[in-house]
């Protein structure tokens, strides 16, 4: 799948990456990692402390694909409001997964502590904004379910928001406890840290096919070895889809932009994270060292000529969104890709398990929160692969249970 296009500055954060050999000889091993992306990377972190012989591959260099394009906006709110979710899967389900959101993006915290890079986390209030008029009461209701399952979240009137950014907005979700960082050396950070537990890491080793003997996994690659292992996670991120299609998967295009410095953030209260209740939506951060990421507008389109063809187009409108939001805030654009964007037509992640692939999970965090899904998705496995077996697992399957089916006793 040709995933993105454009030019990236999350890799040109972090020079002294480290490398990893390319796979040259046959092994085994007790679980396989099939991608060296954000996904994959939380794998190994989670599996390293856990006694098996875990070894990663990655058809390219570490943190290069969709990893690069990933704006790593750490949030537990999705697109689809909960109150939506609650309607298909049921109140009690869609807390957990909320409550699951929040605990991610703690171990995400955690997991920045303990590595030997800095992958700049650091955390962020949210300002979740009314764009037009018929959203307005269902996002008030959405701050109502929130604040009655313990979040700490507010509701904000128009007089507050134009006291604090430069911009006036009916109303909207004043959140806490949400966060950003640098998504490239994060992933680096939690392999360095798996590699030093004695995780095994091959870059430049690309999966070309799979069999099985006795319903044990066998991965061959494109130097013609083969990886024999007891379990197999892909979490290729996108190039999952390439291996099995998932029909829950639907997929569009997005855009991003990434400015020059700035010299101050003048109408934009304390830096938070800001996105919108219009579809298709647009939102921002910032970067530690002062500049802006704007993305979104998403296309219906899941070809990459046409996807590509309006990049141009898009970092003008990107940019022009941006200066109608803060039109004291003067940069350019320095960065700007177009890339697939995933998401499961239901709204929530999927660990997808299939009768043709033997002993093998499929790690599909796809969505707007793809790195908080992909971190809770990873734990879940390795509390599976451990055989710590917990009802949470059962959230994230092909087949979840709906609103009918009672979840917890």
């Amino acid at each position: 799948m040709n995933i993105q296009s454009g030019t990236y500055y999350w890799p040109d954060t972090f020079s002294d990456k480290p490398t990893y050999p390319a796979l040259d000889e046959d092994i085994t091993c007790d679980v396989l990692i099939v991608g060296g992306g954000s996904s994959g990377a939380q794998c190994a972190y989670y599996l390293a402390d856990q006694g098996l012989d875990v070894v990663v591959i990655e058809s390219g260099e570490i943190g290069l694909g969709s990893t690069s394009t990933n704006t790593c906006l750490l949030q537990s709110s999705g697109e689809k409001l909960f109150t939506d979710l609650v309607h298909v899967f049921g109140d009690d389900y869609v807390t957990r997964h909320l409550q699951l959101c929040q605990e991610a993006i703690d171990e995400i915290e955690t997991a920045c502590s303990q590595m030997a890079f800095d992958a700049e986390f650091k955390r962020r209030e949210t300002l979740y904004y009314v764009s037009k008029d018929t959203d307005l009461l269902p996002l008030q209701r959405e701050c109502e379910w929130l604040q009655g399952r313990g979040t700490p979240a507010r509701w904000v009137t128009e007089d507050w928001i134009s006291q604090h950014y430069s911009f006036t907005k009916q109303g909207g979700i004043f959140s806490k406890n949400d966060g950003e960082m640098n998504p490239f050396i994060f992933t680096h950070g939690l392999l360095h840290y798996a590699f030093s537990k004695g995780v095994r890491v091959f870059e430049h080793t690309k999966m070309t096919g799979e069999h099985y003997q006795k319903e044990e996994p066998v991965i061959t690659t494109n130097r013609g070895h083969q990886i024999r292992a007891k379990q197999v996670i892909y979490a290729a991120g996108y190039h999952d889809m390439d291996i099995k299609k998932e029909k829950k998967a639907r997929f569009v295009s997005t855009y991003t932009v990434t400015t020059d410095p700035v010299d101050h953030f003048s109408g934009w209260y304390d830096r938070t994270l800001i996105w919108e209740t219009a579809r298709p939506y647009v939102f921002i951060r910032t970067t530690k060292d002062n500049r802006i990421i704007i993305g979104g507008l998403d296309e219906e389109t899941e070809h990459p000529e046409e996807r590509d063809g309006k990049l141009v187009h898009k970092r003008k409108r990107l940019m022009e969104e941006l200066n109608k939001l803060f039109p004291n805030i003067n940069t350019n654009p320095a960065y700007y890709s177009a890339a697939f964007y995933g998401g499961m037509v239901d709204g929530l992640p999927v660990i997808g398990e299939y009768k043709e692939y033997p002993n093998s999970f499929f790690l599909l965090g796809y969505g707007d929160n793809g790195t908080v899904y992909s971190m809770l998705l990873a734990k879940i496995l390795r509390d599976w692969i451990v055989d710590e077996k917990k009802d949470d697992y059962q959230l994230y399957q092909m087949n979840r249970p709906l609103k009918k089916k009672k979840l917890y006793k």
